[in-house]
Formats: C-alpha cells, structure tokens, sequence
C-alpha cells in the first residue's frame, strides 16, 4: 500500500467519522435540547444553525468525506477492505441524497418563514419531518463511519 493510499483512507474515515460525530450531536442533543424551546425560539435558532452552518469548515469536511471516500474506493479496488470501503461510500452517499433532497429543503423552507406570526405552524411542519430524517441520515453516517474503520483495520 502506498503512503498515498493510506493517507487516503486514514483522512477518508477521519473527515467521515467527523460527519458522523456532528450528526449524532444533533440527533443526541441538539434537538432534544430544542424539543423544550417556545416555537419562536426553535425557529430562529434552526434558522441560525443553518445560515451559520453553511461554512468552509463544515462543506470541507462534509463534501470532502464522500470524495475521499469514493477515491478510497477507488484506489482500494480488488484489495480485500473495499467491500467495507464501498459499503462506506455508498452508505455516506445516502447522508448526502437525504441531506439534498429533505433536509435542505425544509431548511429552505424555514428560512423563508422569516420571523412567522404564527411559528407554531412554522415549526409543526418542520420539525417532525426534520427530526426523524436527521436521525435516519445520522444511522447512515454512522454506519459508513464504522464501515470505514472497518476497511482502515483490514487494510
């Protein structure tokens, strides 16, 4: 294995254990913590975390986990770790599918909202379909990270 494939794959499964960690903090804690907000602060606050989210630091790690992952892949191929490496890609692929056309769209429609007279509604219509496809995607990312560390040890 070349240094270059190793870096690869070790920054590969960092950059996607990283998605998984960030994730898994909104499913564990974030949203449970504004589960127990007023409406209106739910909706500025999920308005504010997704303005604010949108950062080099954030797209960097999140875009570049699936490339790496792919070019791990790729660069793994007929070696004994890529089924994990493959399980990996495909499992983050389907963050990325949920991410685009779910969760980005609610929060298209949040933002839209502005500073709503009636953010009751607002938020009946965002968050339960926000919550549980957030958790779907995070079992998604989680997976593809362990698959990840799967093919790291295998390698």
């Amino acid at each position: 294995m070349s240094g270059l494939h190793s870096a690869v794959l070790v920054i590969a499964t960092l950059t996607t254990g990283l998605s998984a960690g960030l994730f898994f903090a909104f499913s564990c804690s974030v949203m449970p913590g504004l589960r127990h907000s007023d409406d209106r602060s739910f909706v500025q606050v999920m308005q504010w975390i997704n303005r604010k989210i949108l950062n080099p630091w954030f797209l960097g790690v999140y875009l570049g986990a699936l490339i790496l992952d792919v070019l791990a892949v790729v660069l793994r191929w007929g070696t004994a770790e890529l089924p994990w490496l493959l399980a990996g890609a495909v499992l983050y692929l389907v963050l990325v599918v949920i991410t685009a056309a779910i969760n980005v769209p609610l929060n298209n429609q949040l933002d839209a909202a502005g500073e709503p007279e009636r953010p009751a509604e607002v938020r009946a219509a965002y968050e339960p379909r926000w919550v549980r496809w957030n958790l779907i995607r995070t079992v998604a990312v989680v997976a593809s990270f362990a698959a990840m560390l799967a093919g790291l040890v295998a390698a």
